[in-house]
């Protein structure tokens, strides 16, 4: 009992990482650009079909290159779509990113087709870890650190880099920014494309736990939205927390009570918001209400 405990927490906090990631990702974007990315998860789909390509085609080395890709898709589309949706109603980008995620859906379909593709670990991560209860394998280890990586990186940027003051600071009054002589186009723009590059990271490191399959960005997106509201808007602290407690809850109901692992996360979610409305670190944010 308690060895099935441990490593289904173990696995929990593997899965919340990956949901923090994402969820990150689209509290970044919404919290600067007040736009609700619906196509976010289709963005951590396509990091995965874009890492399954070059692996193909080039091997593991290639693989590292596919975030910074879709990155670029990211800001492309920001540019051409995303643009027109800044100041308008939030139900008009709900729609249209919703559209957004179809399209790149149907984009990935016509592409690669609708079946899964298998996508194995790499060879140095195979096997598995056993250390007294817990037993993991090699590769939920890699993920676990690449991902704390990625988000210490990640923290130090937005609280140590001229950079990262600025989206700080554009996330709660995006008119004085710009007053202030600093493009703020080419900061939103960077900044979809940071929250876009953050799913497809998300994306790669699952496509090996996870089947690649179009279904991938439904299975994301609406645990990062659930993230973003335990956590609280715009909060990089409640991300955290909030995407790896529903990892663990995720993941120990799965074990325990498998009918109801669809719904835990939801459950969780209505607990705390029923106490903290606007989530375990969320801040009142006068541009929203």
């Amino acid at each position: 009992m308690l060895d099935t405990l441990v490593s289904q927490a173990a696995n929990g906090l593997v899965l919340g990482f990956i949901y923090v990631l994402i969820a990150v990702g689209l509290s970044i974007t919404f919290g600067l650009l007040g736009v609700i990315n619906f196509a976010h998860g289709a963005f951590f789909a396509l990091g995965a079909y874009v890492a399954w390509q070059l692996f193909q085609l080039f091997g593991w080395g290639a693989v590292i290159i596919a975030p910074p890709l879709v990155g670029l898709v990211g800001m492309a589309v920001e540019v051409v779509i995303i643009r027109r949706l800044y100041g308008k109603e939030p139900l008009l980008s709900l729609i249209v990113t919703f559209a957004l995620a179809l399209l790149i859906e149907a984009v990935i379909r016509y592409i690669w087709g609708a079946d899964g593709k298998p996508f194995n670990p790499p060879p140095l991560f195979s096997g598995i870890i056993e250390l007294g209860p817990l037993l993991i394998t090699k590769y939920r280890v890699a993920v676990l650190g690449a991902t704390t990586a990625t988000l210490l990186g990640l923290w130090a940027f937005l609280a140590f880099t001229p950079y990262g003051r600025i989206l700080r600071a554009g996330s709660r009054d995006p008119e004085m920014v710009e007053l202030l002589g600093i493009n703020l186009p080419r900061v939103l723009t960077a900044v979809f494309g940071l929250g876009c590059m953050l799913a497809a990271i998300a994306g790669v490191l699952a496509a090996p736990l996870w089947t690649v399959s179009p279904s991938m960005a439904a299975n994301a997106v609406m645990p990062a939205f659930v993230i973003v509201a335990i956590g609280g808007l715009g909060s990089f602290r409640g991300a955290v927390v909030a995407g790896l407690a529903v990892g663990v809850v995720t993941s120990l109901t799965i074990q325990f009570w498998p009918e109801a692992a669809a719904g835990s996360m939801y459950a969780l979610m209505f607990a705390i918001m029923l106490l903290r409305p606007r989530g375990l670190f969320g801040e009142r944010w006068e541009r929203f209400e």
